[in-house]
């Protein structure tokens, strides 16, 4: 298994944590790290995951989601 480094900066909103899980789970990546910084109205996660696939297959996904502002 591969291990990934994914800095995502996202609009603060309830459900945004929960939606970016969700489809890390759905594409088969384990979440080995989890680092959330907050401010008034962006979170900062860094996530280090694990998976066999490549990790275009989650980006391309991410992307897609609506409070995603950027993902390095």
């Amino acid at each position: 298994m591969q291990q990934y480094s994914l800095t995502i900066k996202a609009n603060k909103r309830p459900e945004t944590l929960e939606r970016i899980l969700r489809v890390i789970r759905h594409r088969g990546f384990n979440v080995i790290s989890l680092n959330v910084e907050s401010n008034d109205t962006t979170f900062h996660l860094h996530f280090v995951l694990e998976s066999p696939r490549e990790i275009e297959l989650l980006t391309h996904q991410l992307e897609k989601l609506f409070d995603i502002i950027e993902i390095n």
